[in-house]
């Protein structure tokens, strides 16, 4: 009763602490009925419209914050996130399936966005209301009302379980799960993820070798099937659209305009490169990044034209690639009409290859005789003409993930064993220390050299190793001989048995426990 403040709060913390604990024990029963799981869920392209992916988006400086709320999920072990502008995808190490995933649904369900203060303006969802960055307190700001409800949320979501999950992983990394097959960006993007979890120490040591075995996967994928040739990506379908579309004895003699010098624009000048083009003409606001460009690429003359001459540069064009951030169009139906007709050895038709959203080219443009628009949606084209190449390139991508998805199981199989490898041998080492103790004292101190106290501990050492080598042997699982998994199993169970190690309560006990304390720790 005399006690201060603190100290009172201090003790009521540890009571709770341990009450809670003592209850999480009470029920580990529970969970050793079923092994933790590793899961993926989240949405993609192919499930969710943008409207939603963007509103679910974590920021990539935010993905350790993101990951450390998800850890402190009761049922969640490990975890990490992979957000793209094409995906929004959870990888976890669950204690309980059901549970696990229902705490993540409602996690997401609740965070809107998680946005860096830096130089941002945050909005909020309900109200609209514009807060402005000097009133933030903190870093890092979570929104917590989506406006998604769970519902809703689960008509878009997939969820996989085990070794769907990592296979899932491991066509994302290799490409096969894009909107362009076979595109680089997302494996840098996997490789991020891990980068990340480095840094912060935020990832398991499932989820890491997971992602570690998907960035192999996803290396050996692109090596082996040279499934990244061709039209993989928005820039590269675009100069293959363009050129497809031209006449084949004209395509390297037509004047090529580019407008936006961006990631996007630098990225079709590369692939204009690369098809043979010598000369493209780039329309940009500044100089800077058209410099940047032509001190890249060697092997082709690189132009500059300022902004204001844009109209001017497209009258001299044959094909027009637009890669701009503008909001309205940069050309209407009445400025493409100005525009002159281009070389009748190229039909007379100028090319619009529009790849900005929103378009900077207007649809009604085609309606002017000597003009054709292409947008990005039109890729379609350039990917249905290798259709079943990329199929072909799909098919061997799966026999190697195949085999990487073994190589990662039989890891994780082996994981399996360890707790029991471990308590056997530290159970034999206390017996023979015991042992070695008593004998010691019986022979007593004065009568031994210190040569000779070193040859027993030395023969009793052995005589564990000895004892030790044949029930160890038959707890590795790795994939090197014959045994199976089942059988690894069975002689980890007797051997736990027969020892009363009680392996698998010792290790969810353990995990428990470490949960509690990390979550009294922070509260």
């Amino acid at each position: 009763c005399d006690a201060g403040p603190g100290v009172q709060a201090q003790a009521a913390a540890k009571a709770a602490s341990v009450a809670a604990l003592e209850q999480f024990k009470i029920s580990a029963d529970r969970y050793m009925k079923e092994k933790s799981s590793i899961a993926v869920i989240g949405l993609s392209i192919h499930t969710a419209p943008v409207e939603m992916r963007e509103k679910l988006a974590v920021a990539e400086e935010l993905w350790p914050r993101a990951v450390a709320e998800l850890t402190n999920l009761n049922h969640i072990e490990e975890a990490a996130v992979l957000s793209t502008c094409n995906r929004m995808e959870i990888y976890v190490v669950a204690l309980s399936w059901n549970r696990g995933i229902r705490e993540i649904v409602d996690w997401m369900s609740k965070v809107r966005v998680l946005l860096s203060t830096d130089h941002l303006l945050v909005f909020c969802c309900c109200s609209r209301t514009q807060f402005g960055v000097e009133a933030l307190t903190q870093h890092f700001l979570f929104l917590q009302k989506s406006g998604i409800p769970v519902s809703e949320l689960r008509e878009h979501l997939f969820m996989l379980r085990d070794s769907d999950a990592t296979r899932h992983l491991f066509e994302v990394s290799s490409g096969l799960d894009s909107l362009v097959l076979g595109e680089g960006q997302i494996l840098a993007q996997v490789k991020q993820v891990v980068r990340s979890g480095q840094n912060s120490g935020g990832l398991g040591k499932n989820i890491d070798r997971m992602f570690k075995d998907a960035i192999t996967a996803g290396k050996r994928v692109r090596s082996e099937t040279n499934i990244s040739c061709g039209a993989v990506s928005v820039s590269s379908a675009a100069v293959e659209l363009a050129l497809m579309k031209l006449p084949k004895s004209e395509c390297l003699s037509a004047r090529m305009l580019l407008i936006g010098a961006g990631k996007m624009g630098r990225l079709v000048a590369k692939h204009l490169a690369a098809k043979g083009c010598t000369k493209v003409v780039i329309v940009n606001r500044s100089v800077e990044r058209v410099d940047a460009i032509r001190e890249e690429m060697k092997g082709i003359e690189i132009v500059y034209r300022p902004l204001t001459e844009m109209y001017e540069a497209a009258a001299d064009a044959d094909v027009v690639f637009t890669s701009t951030s503008s909001e309205s169009p940069l050309f209407t139906k009445e400025r493409a009409e100005a525009l002159p007709p281009v070389s009748g050895a190229l039909g007379g038709v100028r090319l619009f290859v529009d790849i900005s959203v929103p378009r900077n080219v207007s649809a009604c443009v085609s309606d002017v005789g000597h003009a054709r628009v292409y947008n990005v949606d039109d890729l379609k084209e350039v990917v249905e003409a290798n259709k079943e190449d990329r199929l072909r390139k799909a098919m061997e991508a799966q026999t190697i993930i195949s085999e990487e998805l073994k190589r990662f199981e039989a890891w994780r199989d082996s994981m399996e064993t360890v707790p029991t490898i471990k308590k056997l041998r530290s159970y034999a080492d206390r017996i023979r220390a015991s042992e070695l103790d008593k004998c010691l004292q019986k022979i007593g101190e004065d009568a031994l050299t210190k040569k000779m106290r070193k040859s027993i501990e030395q023969l009793s050492t052995g005589i564990v190793n000895r004892l030790l080598h044949g029930p160890l042997q038959h707890l590795r699982c790795d994939g090197t001989d014959s045994r199976t998994l089942d059988e690894t199993l069975e002689n980890m169970h007797a051997l736990n048995r027969m020892f009363g190690l009680d392996t698998e309560k010792a290790v969810m006990e353990q995990k428990i426990k470490t949960k509690v304390e990390k979550q009294q720790t922070q509260n």
